[in-house]
């Protein structure tokens, strides 16, 4: 049976990760300073700077989960890109799509800032997955490397 490699799910989560967080800073300019004219409209004050570190640490959990999530169903789909995007859907559906609803829904977000952001949070998490998709190494394809790197060593050795 084949089994996770949990070292590289979550390295390759974290590069996951630090991709949906460079996505995240990237948005900044599309919005512009919209979310702190919807937060100051409900007598709160912008996003502080420990704020920001709490969000880009959620964005690394994000990540690697997503990458757990794709080493899971790898173990039950074959393709790798087909697996990143159901793997990215799914993270997306439930960290994005629900959450950013349900601001609209209490009336807490104005909807065209809720597109902007569950639209963009879906093109991250794809990239992310599938950056993380190629990242990801299983557990047989490291002792493979090792191995083969033995073999050469052993020859250059003779």
């Amino acid at each position: 049976m084949k089994s996770i490699n949990l070292k590289s799910a979550l390295t390759s989560g974290l590069i996951g990760g630090i991709i949906i967080n460079i996505s995240a800073i990237s948005m900044v300019p599309i919005v512009g300073n919209e979310f702190d004219v919807v937060l100051a409209s409900r007598g709160l004050p912008p996003l502080s700077n420990m704020a920001m570190v709490f969000f880009s640490f959620v964005s690394i959990i994000l990540g690697i989960f997503l990458v757990s999530l794709y080493s899971l169903l790898k173990l039950h789909i074959r393709s790798k890109i087909k697996t990143a995007i159901i793997s990215a859907l799914i993270v997306w559906f439930i960290a994005y799509f629900l959450s950013n609803v349900s601001l609209v829904v209490y009336g807490f977000m104005p909807v065209k800032l809720v597109v902007i952001g569950t639209v963009w949070g879906l093109g991250e998490l794809l990239l992310a997955g599938i950056v993380g998709s190629k990242l990801y190494k299983e557990e047989w394809q490291v002792k493979y490397k090792r191995e083969m790197k033995r073999k050469d060593g052993d020859l250059l050795k003779n």
